[in-house]
């Protein structure tokens, strides 16, 4: 199994390699040069396996660097019902990712049970023991860099805090999170995690990760490496939920199952996109957003335009406050049949005159076909699914997820079950609960007074060179 670059300039390299390395050094993102198989069997076999068992098996598919046995028992330790309680009695922490019907066909499949209540938690704290495996085996070290809008930052730095030779710079945008996602962020103590505040928007820090790793001299000397989902390691932990979702929502093996997905950087759907390649029978994949709905636009008219700053929205889903989704390189490789010099094309007109046009042309019956549909949510929206969701099913939902139900309502088929990934616990967005039901949701106890907790956290300039000074005065 081999990784390619989505630019076409890179060399092949190995799990491992891709692993450490994240952006491959042409600027595109690595990828399997081709999507393994999962066949009838496999799928039969998979439905009695434990998640940890699970998770070996089809990342196993991707991995032929590290021996199988290793890869499981580095699975078994990070999805214990130990790591992913949270004290929610009403989740089966056996599962890690419980499947919760709201009513007959229509699913949520809990992914928040996690040290920081969000489902980024389950690629990254396997990220970090994956890391840390690879560095011990070779002797080497990583400056891990990374860039957040709420969720992906906290997720991090609780995979990766304390573990040996691995230095965390967390760049997030100053005043976008909520204050919930901040302290979950800057009170952590630990002298191996830098959260740096950027004076900016998301998408300014999503910038400024490329922009360092695309300094190839300063990347090669400080050995840096990148967390989010423009790693591959991330996108293939999460294709793993997929299968599991699709295993307890059905009982035989020719059944679908479609899923609905609240999206801001396209990395989560794409490991929905990944698993639909390898042969996990989904029927539709359902792309939400929110206010920022580039990826909405593209997939109703086949234009990709980013925004810029000033067009970016700071919305009650702030995590999805996103206008520049890195992920979505990765889909329309495959869409343009792998050919990177079209690609590098298409984003040279994102650089030049920040948009690209594929409606009309060859190429767009095949991505109508690929069953992606979209949808938008607003503010009111989100408010009135998570009000209906408690009036009518007493659960209580986080915003984007609100987004993710909204959209998929839109979209159901009821012959097909639809099953929506719970993004995050409701308390990390309070304020929105309370404004939408009028009660505080519930806080598991080691969260208790987060808010008060000493915060520390260095502000900067949203500023290539600066960031790179910081980094050089902090690596290890």
């Amino acid at each position: 199994m081999k990784y390619i670059s989505t630019r076409g300039r890179a060399p092949e390299l190995a799990f491992s390699d891709a692993l450490l390395a994240g952006l491959a050094t042409d600027g595109g993102l690595y990828l399997p040069s081709r999507y393994p198989a999962i066949d009838v069997a496999e799928l039969a076999r998979w439905r009695t396996l434990p998640y940890a068992d699970l998770a070996a098996e089809v990342i196993g598919k991707f991995v032929d660097d590290i021996p199988g046995e290793t890869l499981l028992e580095l699975c078994r330790r990070t999805y214990t019902a130990e790591v992913y309680g949270n004290g929610r009695p009403d989740s089966d922490c056996s599962l890690i990712t419980p499947l919760r019907w709201l009513e007959p066909g229509l699913g949520l499949l809990e992914l928040s049970n996690g040290p920081t209540l969000a489902f980024k938690d389950m690629a990254m704290q396997l990220l970090g023991a994956l890391f840390e495996h690879v560095l011990a085996r070779r002797g080497a070290r990583l400056n891990v860099l990374g860039a957040t809008s709420g969720d992906t930052g906290s997720a991090a730095e609780y995979a990766m805090r304390g573990r040996r030779g691995i230095e965390v710079f967390m760049l997030s945008p100053a005043g976008r999170m909520s204050p919930f996602q901040r302290a979950q962020m800057y009170s952590l103590q630990d002298p191996n995690i830098h959260n740096l505040a950027v004076k900016g928007v998301f998408d300014d820090c999503q910038d400024l990760v490329k922009a360092v790793a695309g300094d190839l001299p300063f990347r090669e000397r400080h050995s840096i490496g990148t967390v989010n989902s423009i790693n591959w390691g991330r996108v293939v932990a999460q294709v793993v939920y997929y299968v599991r979702g699709y295993l307890m929502a059905t009982r035989s093996d020719d059944e679908k199952v479609s899923f609905a997905v609240p999206s801001g950087n396209f990395g989560n759907i794409l490991s929905g996109w990944v698993a639909k390649q390898m042969g996990l029978p989904i029927d539709k994949l359902v792309l939400a957003t929110n206010e920022n709905d580039v990826l909405d636009e593209f997939f109703r008219t086949g234009r990709y335009r980013v925004r810029g700053s000033s067009e970016t929205h700071a919305t009650s889903s702030p995590s999805m406050d996103i206008s520049k989704a890195s992920n979505f390189e990765r889909y329309i490789f495959d869409m343009i049949g792998r050919d990177s010099a079209l690609l590098r094309e298409l984003w040279w007109e994102i650089d030049t005159r920040g948009q690209f046009h594929l409606g009309g042309t060859p190429v767009w019956p095949t991505i109508q076909a690929s069953g992606l549909v979209s949808g938008r949510s607003t503010h009111s929206d989100r408010l009135r699914t998570i009000a209906m969701v408690h009036d009518r099913y007493k659960v209580i939902v986080d915003p984007h997820t609100a987004d993710g139900l909204k959209v998929a309502l839109q979209n159901r088929d009821r012959s097909v079950p639809m099953i929506c990934l719970e993004t995050a616990l409701p308390v990390k967005f309070a304020e929105t609960i309370v404004e939408a039901i009028g009660v505080e949701p519930p806080r598991p106890a080691a969260f208790e007074g987060i808010e008060g907790r000493p915060q520390r956290c260095e502000a900067i300039a949203a500023d290539a060179e600066a960031l790179k000074d910081y980094i050089a005065r902090h690596a290890c």
